[in-house]
C-alpha cells in the first residue's frame, strides 16, 4: 500500500529539498527525456521560475506528440449533497445548516437529460457527498447503471470504497474513479478533516490501491491547492503516481490540482496562495515529468486561464458545471459546493477551444470497450 512508502518520505525534508534546488538543476531536468521525481522537484522550485517559457514549449511539444491538439470534454453531476464529513473547507460540511439533497432515480435520469441538451456530452463525472448509510455502493451503483443509456463513459468521485464496492460498481458500466487525497500531510490532515469517514487518513490514502485491485481503467487523482505547501504536496503526488503506474500499471492517471479561493464571506482561508504564474508552472512541470498524464482543469478556474492552458498542457476540461445537486434540470436550488469561476456554456466552450485551435473530443470512449 502506498501508505507504507509515504511513511519512508519526509514532508519537511522534501520541502527543504524543492527550495534548495539550483538552476543548475532545473536545467539538468529540462534536458532529460524522462524525469524522475527529483527533477520534477526543481521543475516547480523557485529556481525553475526563469524558465517558464522553456517549460512551456517542453509542455507544448509533449502534448502534441502524445494528445494531438484534442481537449477531452466532460461534465460533473452532483447526485447527492448529503454527507457526514466535517471538512473545514467545504460547503457540504455536516455542521453546515443547509438543504441536503439525495436525488432519485427519476432525478437522476431528468439530470441527465437535461445534460445531453446542454451538448454532445458523452464523458459524464457523477459526484456525491460521502454518506454510506444513505447514499451508499448500490445507490451510487443504480445512478452507474442509468447513466449507461445515456453516456459512453462514466466516471466517480464519491467516498473511497473497498476493493468489491469498486468491483461491483466498474460491472455496472463505470470506466473511472476520481478521488482528491486534498493534502499529503499526515499529521495535518487531521486539521482539515477532524471526524467522519474522511478522517481517516490512511483510509483514503489507499484507497487509490484499492482501485487499481479492482481493475477501474481510469484513476484521477489530486491535491487541493490552498491547505498545505503547494509544491511538497505535488511532489508527494507525483511519488503517488509512480508507484500507482508501477503497481496497476494497466491503469490510465490524470492529475488536478484545483486552486481555493479566498471566502468572501468568512469561510475557511486558504494557508497559501497559488499564483497564475505558479500554476502554470506546475502543469508545465507534470507534463515534463510525465508525457502521458491527463492533466485536468475544472470550471474553478476562469476562462482565460483555462483557454491559455489548453494550447500547452492541459488536455481534459469540464464545462458548464453545476456544483449542487439538481443543477441542471432546476429542481430547487441548493448550496453549491464551490462557485464555478468559468460560467460560459458547454457550445461557448467549444467555439473558444477551436477558435485557438483546439479540438474538444467529446466521446473517447465506446461500449465496446467494456
Amino acid at each position: 500500500m502506498f501508505s507504507d512508502e509515504l511513511a519512508k518520505i519526509s514532508w519537511d525534508e522534501t520541502t527543504q529539498k524543492i527550495m534548495n534546488k539550483t538552476d543548475e538543476d532545473v536545467r539538468r531536468a529540462l534536458g532529460k527525456k524522462h524525469c524522475t521525481v527529483d527533477d520534477f522537484m526543481a521543475l516547480i522550485s523557485p529556481a525553475a521560475a526563469p524558465y517558464l517559457e522553456t517549460m512551456a514549449q517542453l509542455s507544448q511539444k509533449y502534448t502534441m506528440e502524445r494528445f494531438g491538439k484534442t481537449i477531452s470534454m466532460f461534465i460533473p453531476l452532483y447526485i447527492t449533497n448529503s454527507c457526514t464529513n466535517s471538512c473545514v473547507y467545504c460547503g457540504f460540511h455536516i455542521s453546515n445548516p443547509m438543504k441536503r439533497t439525495i436525488l432519485t432515480e427519476e432525478e437522476i435520469v431528468n439530470e441527465y437529460k437535461a445534460i445531453k441538451k446542454l451538448g454532445p456530452f458523452e464523458n459524464i463525472l457523477l459526484v456525491s457527498g460521502e454518506n454510506p448509510a444513505k447514499a451508499g455502493v448500490d445507490y451510487i451503483a443504480r445512478a452507474v447503471e442509468l447513466a449507461r443509456p445515456y453516456f459512453a463513459n462514466i466516471k466517480i468521485e464519491v467516498m473511497p470504497l473497498d476493493v468489491d464496492g469498486y468491483k461491483k460498481i466498474v460491472e455496472k458500466g463505470m470506466n473511472g474513479v476520481i478521488c482528491f487525497q486534498e493534502t499529503y500531510h499526515r499529521e495535518r490532515y487531521k486539521v482539515y478533516h477532524p471526524r467522519g469517514m474522511k478522517s481517516n487518513f490512511e483510509w483514503r490514502l489507499n484507497g487509490f490501491d484499492r482501485m487499481g485491485m479492482a481493475g477501474v481503467h481510469s484513476i484521477g487523482m489530486g491535491a487541493l491547492i490552498g491547505l498545505e505547501d503547494w509544491r511538497t504536496d505535488v511532489t508527494m503526488m507525483a511519488y503517488h503516481l509512480r508507484y500507482l503506474q508501477k503497481h496497476y500499471w494497466k491503469t490510465k492517471y490524470s492529475v488536478n490540482f484545483p486552486r481555493m479561493r479566498p471566502s468572501e464571506n468568512g469561510g475557511f482561508q486558504p494557508n497559501v496562495i497559488m499564483s497564475d504564474k505558479e500554476l502554470a508552472q506546475l502543469t508545465f512541470a507534470y507534463r515534463i515529468f510525465d508525457h502521458d498524464v491527463d492533466i485536468s482543469y475544472s470550471t474553478r478556474e476562469p476562462a482565460y486561464i483555462r483557454d491559455n492552458m489548453a494550447t500547452l498542457g492541459v488536455t481534459t476540461m469540464s464545462a458548464e458545471s453545476k456544483t449542487e445537486p439538481g443543477g441542471y434540470y432546476s429542481y430547487p436550488q441548493t448550496l453549491e459546493q464551490f462557485h464555478v469561476s468559468d460560467e460560459r456554456t458547454a457550445k461557448e466552450v467549444e467555439a473558444a477551444l477551436k477558435k485557438i485551435g483546439r479540438e474538444p473530443v467529446w466521446k473517447d470512449w465506446d461500449d465496446i470497450f467494456n
